[in-house]
């Protein structure tokens, strides 16, 4: 009985020690995000956007509270709306990024992965979307994969 309970005792420790060590490689792995664009531990975001926090495609996000502001405030602006699990995302935000800088524009990005309720509220049927908005109001959309040139035409309408 006395070597039961060693060998009970043996194994509770065991996996105490293995929670602890896989809990302190959880910490570590994630401390470099601790302060990520989205403001959210990254341990509630979705696995696909913590891959995409250190990609320089995607630092220029903009969260539901300052975009809100910016319609509130009638401001003139576009915005691209997309999922960080969104394949036809992957493909269009290195194609659109340097075309935005190209045409001189600033375009705030919004992850409706991390955001779903923007679905409804932005009115937004797939992703990728770009939205010109003036005045706080939309304007015109475009929406899905699109070629460099479609993107041009698209921002230099609303180019400032």
């Amino acid at each position: 009985m006395k070597k039961l309970a060693i060998y009970l005792s043996i194994i509770v420790v065991l996996f105490g020690a293995i929670y602890v060590v896989n809990a302190q490689s959880n910490q570590a792995k994630f401390s470099k995000y601790a302060n990520n664009v989205y403001g959210i531990a990254p341990d509630k975001l979705n696995p696909e956007t913590v891959k995409l926090l250190d990609d320089p495609n995607y630092q220029n996000i903009i969260l539901p509270d300052a975009l809100d502001k910016k319609i509130a405030n009638k401001e003139d602006f576009v915005l691209y709306y997309f999922s960080s699990t969104c394949p036809h995302c992957k493909v269009t935000t290195p194609v659109l990024n340097p075309v935005a800088k190209e045409v001189g524009l600033d375009i705030k990005q919004f992850n409706l992965e991390e955001f779903k309720d923007g679905w409804n509220r932005y009115k937004i049927e797939a992703t990728p979307t770009l939205i010109a908005y003036k005045g706080g109001k939309e304007v015109e959309r475009l929406e899905g994969e699109q070629k460099a040139d479609t993107f041009k035409t698209f921002l230099q309408k609303y180019k400032k």
